[in-house]
């Protein structure tokens, strides 16, 4: 199991944006903010976890990617209707 320079790019550029995300995670003034930091941080573990998929030839990572980004978008879309509250 080796890994090309493009592989090393990719995995460097999303473990920068792993950690940039946990920085807006940390520091969002706002919880709309921080909400949007999380959405970016599981869009970035899906994508990693799709990433492990190919790396180990293995399709089970994919299943376990698909069913992670549905439940994170539906927890994302939970805790924004929960942050809008009632403005009707």
């Amino acid at each position: 199991m080796s890994l090309n320079p493009l592989e090393i790019i990719a995995f460097a550029l999303m473990g920068a944006a792993l950690v940039l995300g946990l920085v807006r995670l940390g520091l969002g003034p706002q919880s709309a903010d921080r909400l949007v930091a999380s959405d970016t941080l599981a869009v970035i573990t899906t994508a990693g976890l799709a990433g492990v998929a190919v790396l180990l030839d293995s399709p089970l990572y994919l299943d376990v990617a698909l069913i992670y980004g549905v439940l994170s978008f539906v927890g994302v879309v939970a805790l924004a209707r929960a942050i809008e509250g009632d403005r009707l």
